[in-house]
């Protein structure tokens, strides 16, 4: 199977400003990038860590495991850096308590350290935020995804937003692998909550200037944002990871564990050697009626890849793999962008129903909730390539975002 993904050139102009008139001293033209130094994207090698085993931290950043990790990750990425200048970059990233693994290999993939920032909880549970370094001026982008526990995080990222503002930061990212209440996105019945638009408004209100999210729970969630958002897709990293298992592309059939996922699925099998859709359709007749489940499509004898956004407690995943082995299929695959994985859900997954649990490091997964068949796949360089097309959007830009899929 061949590689989904492809490098695409850039290409930009290098920039002078005009001769000086009626001025005796001449004027510096401004420092723009040379052609040769243009960023080219490279998307399509994820870490790979062992089956069922957390990767040293340590081992990573420093690149002590040998393979643990790819090339552009052991050491500091040498196009980006040519580009920025340590000691007077404009671009700072800083991490919330949330997530910082993935801050810290979003960091090493531009060549940068991350700031330095003081974050602590008082007796009360009360957040203090405190930048340890002047961002004035500074395009700043906060790493926090509002993953579990979802209101500590999302408060906490909040007040790290309205620290920039105050600290005079002339523009605020804030970086959202994973968007919390994402799926209170719509009113199902009377008197509900739309939570989702409700927490973009905070997030708004607090100073954010723009918003770097990954795979939404739904696209209208785009909308609830009064500032612009780019929205990451992390399919590329398990296409391309299924891409290197080299299974035949006649095997393969990509299920929709409900009805609601058809349009995501969809899109992937259309990725994936345009292989065909099975979709798993299940209805209740009443209230305490037990569910029941029909699947939409053959399986039979081939290998079933089960596509989802998330992964909360597994149920729907879950019954839907063991439907699809009394179908027939002869081995099942789930993939995931977020692994929440609420209790029961490594119970459900290690069960023995699927041959691999493909997820990458948009959350992170507790040491203990690892088991042999989990599979995790960084997004590091995807959000860290978007980090810094974003930044240079402000100069001009380099390459259009499209090369990367990104709206």
């Amino acid at each position: 199977m061949s590689t989904l993904l492809h490098s695409h050139s850039a290409s930009s102009s290098a920039f002078t400003l005009p001769s000086p008139r009626r001025r005796s001293a001449p004027i510096n033209p401004l420092p723009r990038f040379s052609r040769q130094n243009a960023i080219r994207c490279k998307l399509i090698e994820p870490l790979k860590f062992d089956n069922g085993r957390a990767t040293n931290q340590t081992e990573m950043l420093i690149g002590g495991s040998g393979t643990a990790i790819p090339s552009f990750l052991v050491a500091p990425n040498t196009r980006v850096q040519d580009l920025v200048n340590k000691n007077d970059t404009r671009l700072r990233i800083f991490s919330g308590t949330a997530n910082p693994a993935l801050a810290q290999e979003i960091a090493c993939y531009l060549g940068l350290q991350l700031g330095k920032i003081k974050i602590k909880r008082f007796a009360d549970g009360e957040i203090y935020v405190q930048l340890q370094e002047s961002v004035r001026g500074c395009d700043v982008f906060l790493v926090q995804p509002t993953c579990p526990p979802a209101n500590e995080n999302l408060m906490e990222l909040l007040i790290m937003i309205d620290a920039c503002r105050r600290a005079s930061a002339k523009n605020i990212t804030a970086v959202i692998p994973y968007f919390g209440y994402a799926r209170a996105d719509r009113k199902t019945q009377g008197r509900e909550s739309i939570a989702a638009k409700l927490v973009a408004n905070l997030i708004t209100e607090a100073g954010a200037n723009r918003v770097l999210a990954c795979d939404l729970h739904s696209g209208q969630a785009m909308g609830y944002f009064d500032i612009p958002v780019d929205h990451v897709y992390g399919q590329p990293v398990i296409l391309d990871y299924l891409a290197s298992k080299t299974i035949c592309s006649d095997d393969l059939v990509v299920v929709s564990p409900d009805v609601g996922g058809v349009a995501r699925a969809r899109a992937f099998a259309k990725k994936l050697s345009d292989a065909p859709l099975a979709i798993v359709d299940k209805r209740r007749h009443g209230h305490n009626v037990a569910e029941v489940m029909n699947l939409i499509g053959d399986v039979k004898g081939k290998v079933a890849v089960m596509v989802d956004d998330m992964i909360d407690t597994a149920g729907t995943i879950a019954k839907g793999a063991a439907l699809l082995h009394q179908e027939g299929a002869r081995e099942v695959y789930a993939c995931s962008t977020h692994a929440v994985f609420s209790p029961p859900a490594i119970e459900r997954l290690s069960s023995g129903l699927f041959q691999e649990v493909i997820i990458t490091n948009t959350i992170p997964v507790a040491e203990q909730n690892y088991f042999p068949q989990l599979t995790v796949l960084s997004v590091a360089n995807l959000l860290g390539e978007t980090v810094w097309r974003v930044h240079d959007d402000c100069s001009g830009g380099i390459e259009p975002y499209s090369s990367l899929g990104i709206d």
